[in-house]
């Protein structure tokens, strides 16, 4: 039994295909049909946008989900050929598949992951009188 809200999932993606990594469309489409494709809920459309900080020479791609679970980011580096992804739920949640889906979805073989467990003494099933939650 988890005693815990639930996970984290960091991945920091290295060698990537830096086309994909300026690719609008594709990020927006990868926030937008990834969380059915894995059981999470989307309470809105993707938010995706270029950005250019003052060290790069071209835009990247920053994206953002909401899930019923918590959400999904991305945010991509494409001179650096490496893309920051986060999705935290309260579901818990296979990582592996993830992981693997997300790498092939860059081009890339390589990642870091981190699995975080948020909330470790969050407590599910009480009730709080409506005075507390009003």
């Amino acid at each position: 039994m988890n005693h815990n809200f639930g996970i984290h999932l960091t991945l920091d993606i290295e060698n990537c295909d830096a086309q994909k990594l300026v690719d609008n469309h594709l990020i927006y489409n990868l926030l937008n049909n990834l969380p059915a494709q894995f059981s999470m809920n989307k309470m809105t459309l993707p938010y995706v946008v270029e950005w250019k900080d003052k060290f790069a020479g071209i835009p990247g791609i920053s994206g953002f989900v909401m899930i019923a679970e918590s959400h999904i980011s991305v945010h991509t580096f494409p001179e650096q050929r490496y893309v920051f992804f986060d999705i935290f739920s309260c579901n818990h949640f296979d990582v592996k598949p993830i992981i693997n889906f997300i790498k092939k979805q860059f081009g890339s073989n390589k990642a870091t992951s981190n699995v975080i467990e948020r909330g470790k003494n969050f407590e599910r099933n009480i009730a709080y009188p409506p005075e507390i939650i009003a």
